[in-house]
């Protein structure tokens, strides 16, 4: 089957702009078969940023994107250019560790992480595995580049390693990936109530959190030339009355541009005083930002300590 020169440039030009490049059903956030789902979860443990094409909302790429690579089904895995495999080979080299070397990434250290999981979390878990085990199916816990985990039911593959499960009478097992497993030492599984219902919740001492600068450590980070993203979260009216030198207003456009960078860049963000600051902040975390600062005391403390010409208000 020939491949339409349009689509051929359209394919080409994705694989140019982005390094990892990932051929799918759905998108990262809502996989639309098994196979996606299982490709995008190996990549989400082990990456921040990567590119998706949801091959269901363009025919044309679907088909030629099999042309393309000579490869007969979705998903499909390129780097740098290269294409990798579908979802079995992706999986066989998660197992074997080639993964990490392809996607440029130092191998993790194999950890066998110690998690606590409270009395009625275990309840819920065998109670899940109870229902929806079987066949091989096993509990697991995975926990994404961005910090974020999520609790299934799948099949045991050869690369997974299990938790070290105390805290609870119950004999629980959990399953992680390498990744995960690096990641969740210390995590405590709990259910919490919520709108919904009853959820379980995790918390991981791991996961970035943001860090507090001084207006003074920032002063002197600016003179130094250190590369950061200065971010101020007013408003434009708050903004025309005092400014930091360098601070950039966190609009709509700001805030895309700053999502697409990544995710070890070091971001500082201000506002008056600090509080608005810090729930901004809290979000870029949450976004998978690893190095993310709030000023305390916000621009107020910096005309009191640092520029008495910025005006007060």
């Amino acid at each position: 089957m020939s491949l339409d020169e349009s689509v051929r440039q359209e394919i080409t030009n994705t694989l140019e702009s982005n390094e990892v490049v990932l051929f799918m059903k759905g998108n990262r956030r809502s996989p639309q078969c098994g196979f996606s789902a299982t490709v995008v979860g190996i990549l989400d443990s082990m990456l921040g940023d990567y590119h998706t094409v949801d091959v269901l909302s363009e025919p044309e790429v679907r088909d030629g994107i099999k042309t393309f690579s000579s490869w007969p089904t979705i998903p499909q895995l390129y780097v740098k250019g290269e294409f990798v495999g579908g979802c079995d080979i992706i999986q066989e080299m998660m197992g074997s560790g080639e993964l990490y070397e392809t996607l440029g990434l130092e191998p993790v250290e194999v950890v066998q992480p110690n998690i606590i999981v409270t009395e009625s979390a275990a309840g819920a878990l065998t109670q899940a595995a109870a229902e929806h085990g079987g066949g091989g199916r096993e509990l697991h816990l995975s926990v994404d580049a961005a910090f974020q985990s999520n609790l299934s039911i799948a099949p045991r593959t050869p690369a997974d390693i299990e938790a070290i499960v105390s805290g609870n009478n119950a004999e629980l097992t959990l399953l992680l990936d390498p990744m995960s497993a690096s990641r969740a030492d210390g995590i405590t599984i709990d259910v919490a109530d919520t709108p919904n219902g009853q959820a379980f919740q995790v918390d991981n001492p791991n996961a970035p959190r943001v860090q507090q600068m001084s207006v003074g450590d920032l002063k002197a980070a600016i003179d130094a030339g250190n590369p950061m993203e200065i971010l101020d979260v007013r408003t434009p009216e708050e903004r025309a009355i005092a400014a930091i030198p360098g601070a950039a207003l966190l609009n709509e456009g700001e805030a895309a541009r700053i999502e697409a960078m990544p995710r070890d860049t070091k971001l500082v963000l201000h506002c008056h005083h600090g509080g608005r600051s810090q729930q901004a902040a809290e979000q870029f975390v949450s976004l998978g930002f690893t190095q993310v600062f709030n000023v305390v005391g916000g621009i107020d403390a910096w005309s009191q300590e640092i520029d008495p010409d910025v005006p007060r208000y």
